[in-house]
């Protein structure tokens, strides 16, 4: 008998790893399509990422390709990126797929809204780079350079030092749902987040003074950023403090109205 409650157990759980493993192949089979799809233009890809370097590089100096395979390897390896970067809708889609079930109605409706706007939070923060803070940095950079030195940078370094600043703004660009998800869990509240304001105000320009060049402006477009979206997170869990206590107030009064009716049947 506690063998068959011991496999009873174990099926759902079994059913749940098998569907995990199909959405993991859903998503793995999607990057691949859009990799394959973009695979023939990486060379135009990666000709579009070295644009905000290539502006700033004297007359005569070009890129340049240390490793013997780099000139093959690295425009697809940016292809690959790329895909990743198009994909995260659904691979946030699939992950919501997956959790949403073991989520009450009212977690369900606010899981939702948070992993939109973090998709489209996270592309702000890397076109925020991009059009931004790329031109800056390699304007000041290339302007630095000690005079007899030809700037010319190596291919692969530049691919790695370009996905590391669309990440790090991508994810700084994520602080109101960082702010939001710390209320909503409980950790803390909106007045003590306010409270600590000027902490996160000198915390968003250390964060800049490591993620940009040592340059007052490169650190200011991203710390001011920081500081803005922290009090839009601010703002709306104050939003989402206010519904939860109107919600459960609303069950309180539902519950004390139930317990009435059945008082009255007995």
């Amino acid at each position: 008998m506690n063998q068959n409650k011991s496999d009873e157990a174990s099926l759902p759980f079994i059913s749940h790893l098998i569907e995990l493993r199909n959405r993991l192949l859903k998503v793995v089979l999607f990057v691949l399509v859009v990799f394959l799809g973009l695979s023939t233009y990486a060379n135009q890809i990666y000709s579009l990422m070295a644009g905000p370097l290539m502006e700033h590089l004297p007359k005569n100096s070009t890129m340049i390709a240390i490793d013997v395979a780099s000139p093959f390897f690295t425009p697809f390896k940016l292809a690959l990126v790329v895909s990743i970067f198009i994909s995260i809708p659904v691979i946030l889609y699939q992950f919501w797929a997956f959790v949403a079930p073991g989520l009450y109605k009212r977690e369900r409706r606010m899981i939702l809204p948070l992993l939109i706007a973090s998709t489209l939070l996270f592309y702000l923060g890397a076109a925020f780079a991009y059009f931004v803070v790329f031109p800056l940095v390699f304007g000041f950079l290339t302007a630095a350079a000690p005079t007899g030195v030809a700037v010319m940078t190596d291919i692969s370094k530049y691919l790695d030092f370009v996905l590391t600043l669309f990440f790090a703004f991508g994810i700084c660009f994520e602080v109101p749902i960082f702010t939001i998800v710390l209320v909503w869990t409980g950790l803390v509240t909106p007045a003590s987040l306010a409270d600590k304001r000027p902490y996160v105000i000198v915390g968003a320009f250390v964060i800049g003074a490591f993620l940009t060049p040592p340059d007052a402006i490169s650190q200011t477009l991203l710390a001011l950023p920081m500081w803005m979206l922290f009090e839009v997170g601010l703002f709306f869990s104050r939003l989402f403090v206010r519904n939860k206590n109107i919600d459960y107030s609303y069950n309180e009064d539902e519950e004390s109205h139930l317990e009435k009716i059945n008082h009255e049947e007995n």
